[in-house]
């Protein structure tokens, strides 16, 4: 892990996908057709992950994972493992990069918090949601089940995009991310279920909200309450059993809570506490499938 510009090692964590050679920036190169491949999508690489079993006569769900402020799609995917999950279940597995501050680092524009902090302003939400409409064009996807996962800035961002592209976004999951301060400030346009996972202990993404420069950012409580309220939920949830999710932290450390009374289209909204987890907890074997349960099953009615 790397710690860049006076931030925590943390956050050189966050992505999911697999860096490729470079290339001019300007060049476009074709979908894969199989097996996994780079390519450039509007002047950034996007890693595709097609799982065998892939057939263009059948509707494939797609998940598409985000890295986080500083890191690389390599590095979140290294850290998630989320292809061998695709290979079991089928899914296509996308992994994009985030803009490149003037020195290279890699970030989402997300919310006012986190993570433009050159003052750049990519329209990133934009951007993905194009890449959504290629990898739709060039591909059978399953507009039921079209899916982010993000850790960190990525988590941000998965956030952020169930705000702005609810037509193209089913579900997505936040791993120590947030979402906007100012609730107003989403404004989906259909339900979208939402898996907020947050440590207690994250030194870098405050469990209990906190400010990044000059902007603040919600606690995890307030995140999925404003997810609950989108979601039109009406009930107060219900515990489910806890999951054992982190190698380092003894049994079953992660407590789940889940809404769905109400909840509009079918969604669900979770809320999973990694409690004594840090900004990078040390996932285990079973984090993978368990949110690819969450994301796989939450299609939109």
């Amino acid at each position: 892990m790397r710690a860049r510009r006076g931030w925590p090692a943390a956050w050189a964590v966050i992505a999911v996908a697999v860096m490729a050679t470079a290339c001019d920036a300007a060049e476009e190169t074709p979908m894969p057709s199989s097996g996994t491949g780079t390519v450039r999508v509007d002047g950034r690489q996007v890693t595709v992950h097609l799982p065998a079993s892939y057939d263009p006569a059948r509707p494939a769900p797609l998940v598409i994972g985000l890295h986080g402020y500083t890191s690389d799609p390599k590095e979140l995917e290294s850290y998630l493992l989320l292809a061998p999950e695709s290979d079991k279940r089928g899914f296509i597995h996308v992994y994009p990069e985030g803009s490149a501050e003037d020195q290279g680092e890699l970030f989402w524009n997300a919310t006012d918090a986190c993570c433009d902090f050159s003052g750049a302003e990519p329209d990133d939400s934009r951007y993905l949601a194009e890449l959504i409409a290629t990898l739709r064009d060039t591909y059978r996807i399953d507009p039921a089940r079209v899916a982010l996962i993000g850790h960190s800035n990525g988590g941000f961002m998965a956030l952020r995009m169930a705000c702005d592209h609810a037509d193209l976004v089913t579900a997505v999951v936040s791993l120590n991310g947030a979402a906007w301060s100012d609730a107003a400030r989403c404004r989906p346009s259909a339900p979208v279920s939402v898996l907020a996972i947050h440590s207690s202990d994250d030194e870098t993404v405050s469990f209990g909200g906190g400010t990044i420069g000059s902007a603040t950012y919600p606690s995890a409580a307030a995140t999925v309450t404003q997810w609950r309220d989108h979601d039109s939920c009406t009930d107060g949830g219900r515990d489910a059993p806890a999951l054992d999710v982190v190698t380092t932290l003894p049994g079953a450390e992660t407590s789940v809570r889940t809404y769905t009374q109400g909840c509009a289209g079918g969604t669900t909204v979770q809320a999973w506490t990694i409690n004594g987890g840090t900004h990078v907890p040390d996932l285990g074997p079973a984090f993978a499938p368990a949110v690819t349960d969450f994301l796989l099953t939450r299609g939109r009615r």
